[in-house]
């Protein structure tokens, strides 16, 4: 998934410089000298990814970021009984596994990590990042920031008023319904996944909206779901102007403090200055287990009553038996969701069984290899061994 688009994003703003180098400490100076060189990810070997993928806010030829702070309350993870799980030796090396965190209750039934990698350092999320943001709009709702999810999307983005966004709302926006016409082809040089964010902006503009506004409809909105990244950018940047504040800011008073997050986060930024919204956001794979649990407790305040029931249950169908699409996250029939992001990451959440399973990883291929329908076979042998304890 997003070849072209990562392509883009990421080549942005490059920071190289004697100065900048010499200002990181030793270990950083270090593990950039193993990092490729160019911007495209998917184009990156094995084991550059192993090394670029826990390094994608200190890296000269990627983005700039900006730091979300940790929690001054961070939740505890207290341990709790071992899963011995069978085969997980096997299923971390098939996975090129980078962490995995599973809590049942709030505790730590089973942590490990590879690749070099630790429970100290951040992974980068790709698209697990639009789950958090759609928990921002959920924040935006409940500060009355956003007045309403059926609100059209262009009294948050003035922009995009006279647009084909002049009728989707900010709901369907969510649930990648608008009906606009988009193209997110990775593989075709001219798709709108890899145009958008190249194509200079119009003068004083956001990147996206800039691009996104000229788009044309291609279905009535709300009839027809089409993943659509650029819509997710679109969505960070609604949030951000509903709210007055970067979404990184947001993201750490909303969701990284209350939430009890242990560790900074860095989200990177596109070539105006906005927070990627729909990729990028680099944590500690403890972390991306504590935004489980934050979902399994209901948001804590910071969201309206039955946000997560909503945002969690299918709201359009995709075309897969047994599943689904609700705000920005894939849902299953059984009541599970999870959080996806390309090369193995991912957030599975089940309110039955009070489970969270957080994984980070390099798989072989961005969508197309095996390892998806393995770690989908894994979720499932942890839900069967919990439910074998009784």
């Amino acid at each position: 998934m997003m070849r072209k688009w990562v392509l883009a994003v990421l080549a942005i703003v490059v920071l190289a410089g004697a100065g900048w180098f010499a200002s990181l400490d030793r270990e950083t100076r270090g593990l950039l000298a193993t990092l490729p060189t160019n911007a495209d990810v998917l184009s990156w070997s094995q084991p550059q990814r192993d090394a670029g993928f826990r390094a994608m806010d200190r890296m000269p030829v990627l983005a700039a970021s900006r730091k979300v702070a940790p929690s001054d309350r961070p939740l505890d993870l207290p341990a709790g009984r071992e899963l011995v799980i069978p085969g997980i030796e096997d299923y971390a090396r098939s996975q090129n596994l980078a962490g995995l965190v599973i809590l049942q209750d709030g505790k730590v039934r089973h942590e490990r990590y590879g690749l070099d990698f630790d429970a100290e350092g951040r992974w980068t999320s790709f698209s697990v990042a639009k789950s958090f943001t759609s928990t921002l709009v959920g924040a935006a709702v409940k500060d009355g920031s956003i007045k309403s999810l059926d609100d059209p999307v262009s009294r948050y983005i003035p922009d995009l008023q006279g647009s084909a966004y002049d009728d989707v709302s900010v709901r369907q926006l969510l649930m990648m319904s608008s009906g606009v016409a988009w193209n997110e082809d990775y593989e075709d040089p001219n798709a709108d996944v890899a145009r958008f964010n190249v194509v200079a902006p119009d003068a004083g503009m956001d990147a996206t909206v800039s691009y996104m506004r000229k788009l044309k409809r291609a279905h009535p909105p709300g009839t027809v779901w089409h993943y659509n990244t650029g819509e997710t950018n679109l969505i960070g940047v609604l949030v951000s102007s509903a709210t007055g504040k970067p979404l990184a800011r947001y993201l750490e008073e909303k969701i990284w403090q209350p939430a009890g997050m242990a560790a900074e986060a860095t989200w990177l930024l596109g070539k105006t200055g906005h927070e990627v919204a729909g990729c990028c956001l680099q944590a500690a794979t403890r972390d991306f287990a504590r935004m489980g649990q934050f979902v399994l407790a209901g948001g804590a305040g910071v969201v309206p009553d039955g946000w997560f029931a909503a945002a969690t249950t299918k709201q359009i169908d995709i075309g897969r038996p047994g599943r689904g699409y609700g705000y920005q996250w894939w849902t299953y029939d059984d009541g599970t969701v999870a959080a996806r992001g390309i090369f193995g990451q991912g957030i599975f959440i089940d309110p039955k069984r009070r489970l969270v399973i957080a994984s980070n990883a390099n798989w072989s291929r961005a969508t197309q290899g095996p390892e998806n329908e393995a770690r989908e076979a894994f979720y499932r042998q942890v839900q069967a061994m919990i439910d074998a304890e009784g």
